[in-house]
């Protein structure tokens, strides 16, 4: 399901606002020059003296990518093949602590970033593209340094027979999501079938954990030639299909982290009954259909992805995912435990994020710490010393691309409404401040008697970018 706006706006007056935006926040685009020079010379072919282990060849693996249109960043890369019992998923991870020199000028950048920012006219990234884009990438075609996991999904569900190394990969074909809606040949007819059997075995498994894994919704800005364009669009069952395999590999390497004795492990508390409650009620409101005897993972299993109020539901839905953080431990230090709580809340079971580490800071450190437990040695003194300042640095990094991110559609929302002051809306509460306009895919403050959960007419009274101090209109 997408939705798009009826009015695009245009870029040349909303570029020196984004521009503005990142610079309050302290996003800097500009790449050091030495930090440049390292990202150039880590695309050698020799592994640097701080990569522990061999790395084999597993080239001839037919591997192929599933990303957004357009991406250049590519961190996975995924072969699935049938077994008796189930799946063999082999999972190759951009193998970024490869090239990055611990304490080099690169990896003080990344730990100055924390995450990439993404806004509508630019992206910030980790990494210089002249690496992440470039050598450290899964593209298709180029030999490529990779964590490889390897592991079996069983008819039930479960994961077996986990195993990790560092290995040369050579993806063959880069696919977009929207080259898989419709797929066109019997090569991308079978993967999508694939991926289908594997997300719908790994679905009722983190279902019968109580856990539930969540389709997002992505509000999102798209430059069309000169003009941005807004849109909501729910995550389709092939996107959350690829997700089960991240959130599997995800699972397995928090499970080796926890054997292992340190890494850092991704937290969140378990959804509470007066959230359920509420979204129950914005349910009704919307016109989702959620009978008395259902959970919200029999909801999610159900959704119509192509119905106008399924993104907005997904938006809301994602108040029962609040609260997670990044948690490091090592039990070798004084009085060092494991984090508590230990499971993530929405997926039932430990997990940590090991998947993207071209984008996320912190996911080459628990690789690290992954592939120490899964070969039975112990984790490298750089990374085992960085745990904590890389949970730390990715939070606050994860924080100020939020809020970048935020003001930025909350800039391309204004635009867009600033011709229709006075006109009236239909928009769910989603809370006693705050609507989810149904068309255009906005959400607002909003003064009044906002009904959270109920569907109720709105008029726009305002509509005025979130400005920094330097700019008095736009």
């Amino acid at each position: 399901m997408r939705t798009v706006t009826r009015l695009g706006v245009g870029a040349a007056r909303l570029i020196p606002l984004f521009d503005a935006i990142r610079a309050e926040a302290g996003v800097d685009a500009a790449t050091p020059e030495e930090a440049r020079r390292e990202a150039l010379d880590s695309a050698a072919e020799a592994d640097p003296p701080h990569v522990a282990d061999g790395r084999a060849d597993a080239t001839e693996v037919p591997f192929v990518t599933v990303d957004p249109s357009g991406a250049r960043d590519l961190d996975q890369a995924v072969h699935l093949e049938r077994l008796r019992a189930g799946h063999r998923v082999r999972y190759a991870i951009a193998d970024v602590g490869a090239h990055v020199i611990p304490g080099g000028a690169l990896d003080r950048l990344a730990h100055a970033r924390g995450v990439t920012v993404y806004c509508p006219d630019a992206r910030v990234g980790l990494h210089p593209r002249e690496m992440s884009e470039a050598h450290a990438s899964l593209l298709p075609g180029q030999r490529t340094k990779a964590v490889v996991w390897t592991f079996d999904v069983l008819a039930d569900g479960s994961i077996d027979r986990v195993s990790l190394e560092r290995a040369w990969v050579r993806s063959q074909r880069q696919y977009a999501y929207r080259d898989l809606v419709r797929p066109t040949d019997d090569e991308s007819r079978a993967l999508v079938e694939h991926f289908a059997e594997v997300g719908r075995a790994r679905r009722g498994m983190v279902r019968s954990q109580g856990g539930v894994t969540l389709p997002k919704p992505s509000q999102e800005v798209e430059a069309l030639g000169d003009r941005f364009v807004l849109r909501l669009e729910a995550g389709r069952p092939l996107e959350d299909d690829n997700a089960q395999i991240s959130l599997a590999t995800g699972m397995a390497g928090a499970s080796l982290m926890i054997a292992g004795g340190a890494g850092v492990l991704r937290t969140m508390p378990v959804a509470d009954d007066g959230a359920i409650t509420r979204l129950r009620a914005q349910a009704r409101a919307l016109g989702v259909a959620w009978t008395a005897d259902q959970t919200y993972a029999d909801v999610l299993e159900s959704l119509d992805y192509d119905a106008p109020a399924t993104a907005a539901f997904l938006d809301a839905a994602t108040a029962l995912f609040r609260g997670a953080s990044w948690m490091p431990f090592d039990l070798a230090a004084d009085g060092a435990a494991l984090p508590d709580p230990l499971q993530h809340g929405a997926l039932g079971a430990p997990y940590s994020h090991v998947t993207a580490p071209l984008r996320r800071l912190v996911d080459r450190y628990a690789a690290e710490a992954a592939l120490a437990s899964a070969r039975g040695r112990a984790v490298p003194a750089w990374a085992r010393a960085g745990l904590a300042a890389a949970a730390d640095d990715t939070a606050a990094g994860s924080r100020r691309a939020g809020d970048v991110e935020r003001r930025c559609i909350d800039a391309v929302e204004s635009a867009v409404l600033r011709n229709r002051v006075g006109d009236e809306f239909e928009g769910v509460g989603l809370d006693d401040r705050t609507v989810q306009l149904v068309d255009p895919p906005v959400v607002a403050r909003c003064e009044g008697d906002v009904r959270p959960g109920a569907l109720q007419p709105v008029r726009l009274v305002r509509a005025e970018p979130p400005l920094p101090p330097q700019f008095a209109t736009i």
